[in-house]
This record gives C-alpha cells, structure tokens and sequence, in this order.
C-alpha cells in the first residue's frame, strides 16, 4: 500500500472549530443577562473568594461571570479574536486550553489575591489564548509550522501585547492582575502539554561497501 496524503478539511469542519469560542462567548453573554434580571448576585456566590474555601468552586465557574456590561464588553473582542486562532488548531485542544488555561488563572488568583477578595471575569481565559498562541510558536512540530505560528504570536503582540502587558504589570485598581499573569503562564502551560509529537524520520537504511 502507498501512503496517501490527509483529505483536505472540509468548510463545517472549520466551521465548526470557529464555532466553539462562539458558544463559550454566548453562555457568558446569557449568564450576564440572566445574572442582570434575577435577584441575588452570581458574582459573590460564584466568583473566585481567595483565602476562602468556599470561593473555591470559583476556579472553575468565574470566568463565565462578569461584574456589569463594560467588563463583559472589554471582553468581549479580544476573547473572540484570540479564541478563533487557539479553536483553529482543533476543537478539543481548544476546551484543553480553555480548561487547562482557566484552572491555572483561577488558581493562582486564589492563593496570590488579597483574602476575601472576590474576582470574575473572561480576562483569564484571555490572557491563556494570548499565552498559548505566544509558546505555541516555540514547539511547532516542525519548522515550517514554527514559522506560521511565529507570524502570528507576532501580529498578536503587536494588536494585544501592550495591553497584556499593561493588564499584567500596570494593572488599575480593581484589576486582578493576578488571573492576568496565571492566565497567560496557564496557556503556555497548555502549549507545552499539548505539544504535537514531532514526526519521527524514517531511518536511513545501512550503506554497503
């Protein structure tokens, strides 16, 4: 048999890759409204409260949560846009970032905020795209694909890399830079447990004399 080449990808299957970051973004979209008109605060039951056991099913669930509209907002683009690129590489490497990526910031926003404080927000999430996109161009499974990868952490940087690093190092009052900075460390995290295999080159058979 004769090795054949992968079939092309079809427009639903990157349709459907495309799609993924699409859904996440709608949930967070329905919970703010529902979070909006019903009584009580989904934010103080269910965001990250650091130092406090009970705050600690926020790892999971706060990044869903938004304190009002222009947070969601301000979320909004960038989390879509950096998303779609991380969704481009498959649709179940992108929820093993998202989850990889969401853990990490929520953890560390945990153990490193001030006790008590209470933080919400898709910023983690963000900021994981930003740091798996940025590693992914240092383990590509070959050059060329390195190459591709490199292109793009670079035109990311230059849309996004002042304000990360502003959302980082120069935070304002009221922004966790600690889901920021465990974000993006979460994302390269990702990049690195789910590095591709590179392909092993067959070996070359034995010279005779």
């Amino acid at each position: 048999m004769h090795p054949t080449s992968a079939p092309p990808r079809s427009r639903g299957d990157w349709g459907m890759r495309v799609l993924q970051p699409l859904i996440l973004l709608a949930a967070m979209w329905v919970v703010r409204v529902l979070d909006a008109v019903l009584p009580g605060s989904w934010v103080t039951a269910f965001g990250i409260q650091s130092w406090v056991v009970e705050g600690l099913d926020g790892i999971l669930l706060s990044h869903g949560l938004h304190t009002g509209w222009p947070h969601l907002l301000a979320n909004t683009i960038p989390f879509l846009v950096l998303g779609v690129i991380v969704a481009l590489d498959g649709i179940g490497r992108f929820w093993a970032v998202t989850g990889i990526a969401g853990v990490i910031a929520g953890i560390g926003t945990w153990v490193f905020n001030t006790p008590g404080t209470v933080t919400v927000g898709a910023s983690g999430l963000v900021f994981g795209y930003f740091g798996y996109i940025f590693a992914r161009a240092f383990i590509a499974r070959s050059l060329g694909h390195g190459i591709l990868y490199a292109l793009i952490a670079v035109a990311v940087v230059a849309v996004y890399g002042g304000s990360m690093l502003a959302g980082i190092f120069r935070a304002a009052d009221g922004i966790s830079w600690q889901a920021h900075l465990f974000g993006a460390v979460g994302g390269a995290v990702a990049a690195l447990i789910l590095r591709p295999a590179r392909p092993v080159r067959p070996a070359r058979p034995a010279e005779r004399f």
